[in-house]
């Protein structure tokens, strides 16, 4: 089977509703439009986002854009149940049944007004996940066409190692991964899905560093100082360039609900950092050099 091709840049909607922006319609469609023309035609979702009502609004909202399906990829996470108002669960906990499964898958394409889902991802590893029962369901939504693509998020090596013999079509491992939480480049993580052909996805791509004033990003913003000279950029480019540079692809899913934000983000891609200035990240990070 042909690996999916993602856009360069993944657009995470997280933030647009209920759990941050709380956008309006015509919010959200200015994101979609912004994005699209931007080229990064991948928006990541997943079933809890806003207490279970942002793939709703994001549904709703480019639903009336009128948009090809096939121009633009939606990502959406199943595996969590959230207690919240809309759905009263006495506590938050995994649940990977083939119904629950089945369930979310319908109620996804239902808010997103979709008949396919580009990419499921199996949203946290439960320890009483029963591989045989998700592999099921699995089958049956990719035989009715409901689900395209399978991947998962926050899986570790040994976990990913059995997805693939489960349903072996395993995509993407949408992992953490930023300038402040870079353990992947050290445990052997993408080395692994590089090995399993798997498109390593990162969330948080922004880490800590506008979030906190800790040391660690006091020694970033200096580096950041002298490169965004040297580059013509801006922080938030530079933590993206980082992760870009990387042979591995990773793939950044970012945060944003400003649409200015988004195409700043773009320019990233333009950006190559030089071998020594990467490292000098790196440096400022570790807090000292490298062994």
């Amino acid at each position: 089977m042909k690996q999916i091709e993602f856009s360069p840049i993944i657009i995470g909607t997280m933030r647009w509703g209920k759990w941050g922006k709380n956008a309006s319609k015509k919010e959200y469609q200015e994101l979609i439009e912004t994005a699209l023309q931007e080229g990064l035609f991948t928006f990541d979702h997943a079933a809890i986002y806003g207490g279970y009502t942002t793939e709703n609004e994001f549904g709703s909202a480019i639903f009336d854009m009128k948009i090809d399906r096939k121009s633009y990829q939606i990502i959406t996470k199943c595996g969590i149940e959230y207690p919240c108002d809309q759905k009263p669960f006495s506590l938050k906990s995994y649940n990977y049944s083939k119904e629950s499964i089945l369930q979310s898958v319908d109620e996804s394409l239902y808010n997103l007004k979709t008949d396919f889902i580009d990419v499921l991802l199996l949203h946290r590893p439960s320890p009483l996940l029963d591989y045989n029962e998700v592999a099921e369901a699995i089958e049956l939504l990719q035989n009715n066409g409901k689900v395209k693509n399978i991947g998962v998020s926050n899986f570790s090596d040994a976990q990913l190692h059995v997805a693939k013999r489960y349903f072996p079509n395993v995509c993407t491992n949408q992992i953490e991964f930023s300038v402040n939480n870079s353990s992947a480049l050290k445990n052997g993580t993408v080395e692994t899905m590089k090995l399993l052909n798997v498109q390593p996805t990162a969330y948080s791509v922004m880490g800590n560093y506008f979030t906190e004033n800790s040391e660690q990003n006091t020694r970033l913003r200096d580096v950041f100082q002298i490169l965004n000279k040297k580059y013509n950029t801006v922080d938030n480019q530079l933590l993206l360039a980082f992760i870009t540079k990387i042979p591995f692809q990773i793939i950044p899913v970012i945060g944003t609900s400003n649409p200015k934000t988004i195409a700043e983000c773009k320019k990233a891609l333009q950006i190559n950092l030089e071998r020594e200035d990467w490292f000098r990240i790196l440096e400022a990070v570790e807090g000292q050099r490298v062994p």
